[in-house]
């Protein structure tokens, strides 16, 4: 069991649910109070971001932060969820080479629209994409914009039904399956994601994250404090301003204060190391957002 609050970076496995994880989590924590940064389908892999205690009241700032994958589609082959876990729902070959590849990717960078696949958490006239699938109905999604920074082609297996390996930078509500069928589509034919690994959210990466087998060796061995990381430092992506104790008697009151200049957007108000609030600066005063002391 484990007390205060925090982050807990978790390589998710292949398989699990990332309900399935908060719940392993609950469990293995001995704490109801947990919640994550971004879901991961059962096929992905990869970093997990959950906050635990108040620290949920912080996800919200490490949901939008942009997220690297690790991706590998199968062009030419369509299934219904646009990754593995779907029925395949046809085969055509694709006579297409790397250059052919690369000479459309500049199309998907930056700033483009996605129509969010039936197997997904949005929601269309207020009922969840997913469970309509699984009633076997098929709706009209609007088109989403969204943020590509980085699109590489890190691998290309040449044949009838080529193997393509990704590397991709986005923004939030971003469908790297999408990306990857949307490629395909734009050459002719179709794709799927055969796996999909997420490596980053922001700074914080995946060789800094536990498995859910090795959070357990933690707890019984009572040494789960090792794998909570501090508040301050889960959001090191947001400027910080420091203040005396006097201050910070006021931040915990949930005080506004002065704005230093220069200051724009969310900042960390921080005494001794530790985080006491996350403020909005607005012209000239900082505003609480959430006060954690």
């Amino acid at each position: 069991m484990i007390t205060g609050s925090g982050f807990v970076l978790v390589d998710k496995a292949g398989g699990w649910t990332s309900h399935d994880v908060v719940a392993r989590t609950r469990r293995i924590l001995g704490m109801r109070r947990i919640g994550h940064a971004g879901t991961l389908d059962p096929m992905a892999t990869g970093l997990l971001v959950l906050g635990i205690g108040r620290a949920t009241r912080l996800l919200r700032f490490v949901t939008d932060l942009p997220k690297e994958y690790e991706a590998t589609a199968r062009f030419g082959v369509a299934t219904d969820s646009l990754d593995a876990d779907g029925e395949v729902t046809g085969r055509v070959p694709m006579s297409i080479d790397r250059e052919d590849l690369a000479g459309v990717m500049d199309r998907f960078r930056g700033e483009i629209f996605q129509t969010p696949p039936m197997v997904s958490a949005v929601k269309v006239g207020g009922r969840r994409l997913h469970e309509l699938a699984r009633r076997g109905e098929e709706v009209e999604r609007p088109a989403r914009r969204v943020r590509v920074d980085r699109l590489d082609l890190e691998g290309f297996a040449a044949g009838p039904f080529p193997e393509v390996r990704l590397r991709v930078v986005g923004g939030s509500g971003l469908y790297v399956r999408v990306l990857a069928d949307d490629l395909a589509r734009a050459l002719g034919g179709r794709a799927h994601l055969s796996s999909l690994r997420r490596v980053a959210s922001g700074s914080l990466r995946v060789e800094e994250a536990w498995t859910v087998e090795q959070l357990a060796c933690l707890g019984e061995e009572g040494r789960l404090a090792e794998a909570v990381l501090e508040p301050a430092a889960a959001l090191s992506h947001l400027p910080s301003v420091t203040v005396d104790d006097d201050t910070a008697a006021r931040v915990r009151n949930g005080r506004r204060l002065p704005s230093p200049p220069d200051l724009d957007g969310h900042v960390r108000v921080t005494a001794d190391g530790r985080l006491l609030a996350v403020y909005r600066a607005r012209d000239d005063r900082l505003v609480p957002e959430v006060v954690l002391a």
